[in-house]
């Protein structure tokens, strides 16, 4: 993959040499998949709502790091992303933390702006949630999606251009 940093050639992470090290000391060690990437759990840090998921190669952690702002790989443009560079939408990181076996990363973060994170245009990329039967063991007869924001909270035509492309649906 072009562009990423593989964890022992970044002088922010250390090598990961034991379980107890990795799991016990204060060493940052992280582990990415064979692709290169950890998953990444971003929550507003005032609410607590998960307002994405996204992934982080390691250039991408070393920088969100070093700015305290969010950056993220993405899969689709394939290249480092600095989030709201585009829209002004920047993630300012309150706390990072790294979980046990240190693959995967939660962001605590306060947005700036209008404090939307999806592209979409609405506060958060959960915007909808799935539609769960009543009854427990009744299945549905196909899943439903409702909407749990009533409203965008920006226009994102306005913020970033034309429509998405239907064919990359």
């Amino acid at each position: 993959m072009m562009g990423v940093i593989l964890a022992h050639e970044s002088a922010a992470f250390r090598p990961r040499l034991s379980i107890v090290q990795v799991e016990e000391s204060t060493d940052l060690a992280p582990r990415f998949d064979a692709a290169g990437l950890l998953t990444v759990v971003t929550t507003d840090a005032e609410s607590g709502d998960v307002v994405m998921v996204g992934v982080m190669n390691a250039e991408a952690l070393a920088r969100t790091i070093e700015t305290r702002e969010a950056h993220y790989w993405s899969r689709s443009r394939q290249c480092l992303w600095h989030k709201g560079a585009t829209s002004g939408l920047t993630q300012h990181v309150v706390e990072l933390r790294i979980d046990d076996d240190q693959d995967a990363v939660w962001l605590r973060v306060k947005t700036a702006g209008v404090g939307a994170n999806c592209h979409v245009g609405y506060r958060s990329c959960f915007y909808r949630r799935v539609d769960l039967p009543v009854d427990e063991g009744v299945s549905a007869p196909a899943a439903r999606l409702v909407f749990c924001e009533a409203e965008k909270t920006f226009d994102p035509i306005a913020v970033y251009g034309d429509a998405p492309n239907p064919t990359q649906l």
